[in-house]
């Protein structure tokens, strides 16, 4: 019983990193009810370390460095498939996308441009290259 007041808790308190994220994306992470529809959508979903509906409850509970370690920011393709199928209508993407920002603000970012291999360069796609290191951030 304490665990779930515990957590029931946290829920009514917001921390400056998910303020962030509400600011940044537009959207407000409490509004999630958890039905799962974003992520059974995400054609990426099976590389992600966390559903997004996953890091929606993690910034719901204040689980700031999960959120941050997790590899799901990163591998989302933007392609708005979350969005469409969000029956409460949150932009998943652009939470996603402020979550990445606030990485790159840090100074943590995914790919180091000068630490790709040259063979590499060579065989994957330019335009493969400059997408990864931009995304769509703010």
């Amino acid at each position: 019983m304490t665990k779930r007041l515990s957590s029931i808790s946290r829920l009514s308190i917001k921390n400056p990193f998910t303020e962030f994220i509400e600011e940044m994306s537009g959207e407000k992470v409490y509004k999630c009810y958890q039905c799962g529809k974003c992520s059974a959508g995400c054609p990426l979903g099976s590389f992600m370390d966390h559903l997004p509906n996953m890091i929606m409850r993690l910034l719901q509970m204040g689980e700031n460095e999960e959120v941050l370690a997790s590899n799901t920011s990163w591998f989302c393709a933007s392609c708005f498939m979350c969005d469409s199928r969000c029956p409460k209508g949150i932009r998943i993407s652009a939470v996603m996308e402020a979550v990445r920002s606030y990485q790159l603000r840090q100074g943590k970012d995914r790919v180091d441009p000068g630490g790709l291999d040259a063979a590499l360069l060579d065989d994957v796609p330019q335009q493969a290259i400059v997408a990864n290191l931009r995304k769509l951030t703010l």
